[in-house]
């Protein structure tokens, strides 16, 4: 069953616009929304799923990467959870295939959630809300599988429609400016709307970083999670592969890459176009192509999309 009806490509554009909600079972997207948002999805209630993935934000959480449970620094910068289940594997390394999947991962995971199915149930069993919830909902009790499928569901509901960009390929020109619209020229001539297409615009495939300049040159040490795809699969053709990330809210989910090494949307452009295209970029196109990425943020719950950064200045 596909997530979100998509509309045909217009012709001659590699991307599609976003359409639909996701799921429409309202009962599980309301209790997996609280799930979510419930420390006692952790060991000993510290931290809740929306601790890392702000919805309030953009799905993440501003900093180049999140605490672990143990107080240091996790590997990975926390992707944003808005559109992921658009993409065709989860995570940096692409290691999980479905939502259920990545969620039982990040609940186990020491450094996570660090919980587990003995600690977890009793707690949400000895809540009487919760239970009737379940009851309700599954026809039971709170389980493994059941509390799966209502985390799946409201993250599957977290998508973000009516970007400016959207609205252009359905037919509203004036929907974004001329530097915008030159962006977007400018995008696809360079190459990067090989990577980057879809209704995700990106998230449907594999990459290596750095194809062309090697981004990792200038570091004294690689880290585990420099190494990409190859720590998953041990075959030496995936070193430093990693999931293409999409392109949608790009503007407003700074710091970038998988280790958040710059917050900089421009400097971001002009690092992938040396690395990955082989290309130079003045500052003038590294300027065009972020105003064109800037009309891909879209909106949840009828309101676009706030960074961090946004937030603060607020």
């Amino acid at each position: 069953m596909a997530l979100v009806n998509q509309p045909a490509v217009p012709i001659g554009e590699p991307i599609a616009p976003i359409t639909g909600s996701g799921p429409s079972d309202q009962a599980k997207i309301a209790l997996g929304e609280r799930l979510f948002d419930d420390v006692r999805l952790s060991h000993d209630d510290v931290v809740a799923c929306s601790g890392c993935h702000r919805l309030d934000l953009s799905g993440d959480d501003g900093r180049a990467r999140s605490t672990a449970a143990d107080g240091e620094p996790l590997d990975f910068n926390a992707p944003t959870v808005f559109n992921a289940a658009l993409d065709f594997r989860l995570n940096w390394r692409g290691n999980f295939r479905t939502v259920e999947e990545q969620n039982e991962a990040a609940l186990l995971d020491g450094r996570l959630m660090n919980t587990n199915w003995e600690e977890l149930l009793p707690k949400l069993r000895s809540d009487p809300d919760y239970s009737q919830r379940f009851v309700t909902v599954y026809g039971a009790a709170p389980s493994r599988t059941d509390v799966l499928d209502a985390l799946a569901n409201f993250q599957r509901s977290l998508i973000t429609p009516n970007a400016r960009f959207d609205r252009y390929l359905k037919g509203e020109r004036d929907a974004i400016t001329a530097d915008e619209e030159h962006g977007y020229q400018l995008f696809k001539a360079y190459g990067c709307i090989a990577c980057h297409q879809g209704a995700n615009v990106g998230g449907n495939l594999f990459q290596k970083f750095g194809i062309f300049l090697d981004p990792f040159a200038s570091q004294k040490t690689l880290t585990e999670a420099d190494l990409g795809r190859i720590t998953v699969t041990g075959t030496e053709s995936d070193r430093h592969v990693f999931r293409v990330p999409s392109l949608r809210n790009v503007a407003v989910t700074a710091p970038y890459f998988h280790d958040g090494r710059t917050a900089s949307l421009a400097d971001a452009v002009k690092i992938m176009a040396r690395s990955q295209l082989g290309r130079e970029l003045d500052q003038r196109d590294a300027d065009l192509i972020v105003k064109f990425l800037g009309t891909l943020t879209g909106e949840y719950r009828g309101r676009p999309l706030t960074s961090a950064a946004d937030r603060l200045q607020q």
